[in-house]
């Protein structure tokens, strides 16, 4: 995949820093998928296929196709690219591709969107609760009073204060 990614940014003339840029990821992650350290993550990819919305999603993912897609969805054959052919191989030739949606495997149906009716629950009533007059008893807490309070400067001296405000 990184071949592909190589040849989206050679078709819109960017760097990778460029294209890093473009797709608003960091620039290492693009480094690093050029180089072969990582493999793109799916953020990666579903940003190329929404910032080159011209790209076909099938030959990102596996090199199966041409590089551009028409409206319809469906590529174009005029503007073919010529990829190494590492990425067409299919093991085991009478495999139908998983992802193209032709004759030999047609595309899935959906089921129509149901619209379901809203169950009316009866409203419940707001009951007053009886409020209850209580004093309210305050915890007296042991009186807290400062015994030593110790300054230090930045001289690395000190001075200490007892509570009855002499210097130690």
């Amino acid at each position: 995949m990184k071949d592909r990614i190589r040849l989206i940014m050679e078709r819109e003339h960017l760097t990778p820093s460029a294209f890093a840029d473009r797709l608003q990821l960091g620039r290492a992650v693009i480094s690093h998928i050029l180089n072969g350290r990582n493999n793109p993550s799916l953020d990666v990819v579903t940003r190329i296929l929404s910032r080159v919305n011209y790209i076909n999603p099938d030959w990102l993912l596996t090199g199966n196709g041409d590089m551009i897609k028409t409206d319809g969805g469906k590529t174009s054959t005029m503007h073919q690219v010529s990829t190494p052919s590492s990425y067409n191989y299919h093991p085991g030739q009478n495999q139908p591709d998983l992802f193209s949606q032709d004759s030999v495997s047609p595309p899935i149906p959906r089921p129509e969107t149901e619209y379901r009716k809203e169950n009316i629950v009866d409203q419940v009533q707001n009951v007053p609760e009886k409020t209850m007059n209580q004093p309210v008893m305050y915890q007296k807490t042991t009186e807290r009073k400062i015994s030593k309070i110790i300054i230090y400067y930045s001289d690395n001296t000190f001075e200490t204060f007892n509570a009855d405000n002499s210097p130690l």
